[in-house]
């Protein structure tokens, strides 16, 4: 590893690993080592993504070693920040000591969709192990993720963080990050089109804050939750509608003259909403569909034919969005720690993730500090010399 005299890499490290569906426990493992075009990301902070609690309990969409990530000395977690620590050889993108924030996926780099710089749609996502390692790479899901004191990342996946922005701010880009990959897919965003959010959870509420930074107007926000419909209203909605008390496609229309809006996100994945975006959207509009829906849904596919409305799945944050939210979110042009709820340190990491999965105190992002653990480490390691 390339690191300068004075920067002390240690062997081992702390990390939690998944055994069993939600058995996971925190070890000792070995510290990575870069190679070409990698870095070493000394971990300062990670977020808890709803894809999170889905791999610890069902293993999907996290393929380790060809199959499901149990019992594989995996460790999770894939909305990280850090300070870099160690560089790969010739690398010279990055200098020991940066501040960085990263995104999940650095495809293989040599399949079509890689090509296209659709690298979250990778055809050879997963095969980065044994005689068919491709060099894809999404961490967190296919190799090792941020749930650790260290990991490595590719250095096309990782953005300088600015001084002004705080650690758990840095964490959040990456979801910001997702929802601007969703209007980026979409298409032809301009000021005054009108965008419809549902689902106000955090990809939805800065899907919210995307959208009116790119002058989307109105934008429209839809959820059942007071609080985070008052959040969506400090993030740039210009109305909110609670899914509970109002016939939601009925006021659509009736704010668009009848028309239904430029553009849904739907970023709440039930049958019930996926069908509100059909019906609500404006003929020749476009539907971004940003949740993963637990089982099949019935919609009215002949509605979106004969009123030639486009309807769009994405994963993750492609095509660099990643570095256009930081870029948004450097600038103050929306303040995305309006959804950070909750701080636990490493060591509690099982009790955030309570929080998170049962939304204990109307938690919404839920971050992991390593500081203490960082300096547990430290007086250790003085210690021993």
């Amino acid at each position: 590893m390339n690191a300068p005299p004075e920067t002390t890499v240690p062997s081992m490290m702390k990390a939690w690993v998944l055994g069993d569906p939600d058995d996971i426990k925190l070890v000792d493992k070995d510290v990575p080592v870069p190679g070409k075009a990698e870095a070493l990301v000394r971990i300062d902070a990670v977020a808890i993504c709803a894809t999170d609690l889905e791999i610890l309990t069902y293993g999907t969409p996290a393929l380790i070693e060809g199959g499901p990530p149990f019992n594989k000395n995996f460790t999770p977690g894939h909305e990280y920040m850090g300070t870099i620590a160690a560089l790969g050889p010739g690398v010279d993108e990055f200098s020991v000591g940066d501040r960085v924030t990263v995104e999940i996926h650095a495809g293989c780099g040599q399949c079509k969709r890689c090509r296209m710089g659709m690298y979250t749609s990778c055809h050879n996502y997963g095969k980065n192990y044994g005689d068919q390692d491709k060099g894809h790479r999404a961490n967190g899901f296919t190799t090792n993720g941020g749930f650790a004191q260290y990991a490595v990342n590719n250095i096309n996946t990782m953005i300088k963080v600015p001084d002004t922005m705080s650690d758990e701010e840095a964490t959040l880009v990456v979801t910001a990050g997702t929802s601007m990959y969703g209007l980026t897919e979409l298409g032809g965003l301009v000021a005054g089109e009108s965008v419809v959010v549902i689902g106000p959870g955090p990809i939805g509420l800065l899907a919210v804050a995307v959208a009116k930074s790119l002058g989307a107007s109105p934008v429209v926000l839809v959820g059942t939750r007071e609080n985070r419909n008052r959040i969506g209203l400090e993030l740039g909605a210009d109305i909110t509608i609670d899914a509970r008390n109002e016939d939601v496609v009925a006021r659509i229309m009736d704010l668009t003259g009848g028309k239904g809006a430029d553009y849904v996100v739907d970023c709440a994945g039930s049958e019930t909403t996926v069908n509100q975006a059909v019906h609500m959207t404006n003929r020749g509009g476009k539907i971004c569909l940003a949740a993963f829906p637990k089982k099949p849904v019935e919609f009215d596919l002949g509605y979106l034919a004969v009123n030639n409305i486009y309807l769009y799945g994405i994963r993750g944050e492609g095509r660099s969005a990643t570095h256009r939210a930081m870029a948004f979110m450097a600038e103050k042009r929306f303040d995305a720690t309006k959804i950070h709820t909750h701080t636990f340190p490493m060591e509690d990491l099982p009790t955030a993730l309570k929080y998170a999965r049962e939304r204990i105190d109307d938690a919404i992002k839920v971050v992991v500090s390593m500081k203490d653990s960082h300096a547990a480490a430290d007086a250790a390691s003085e210690g021993a010399v």
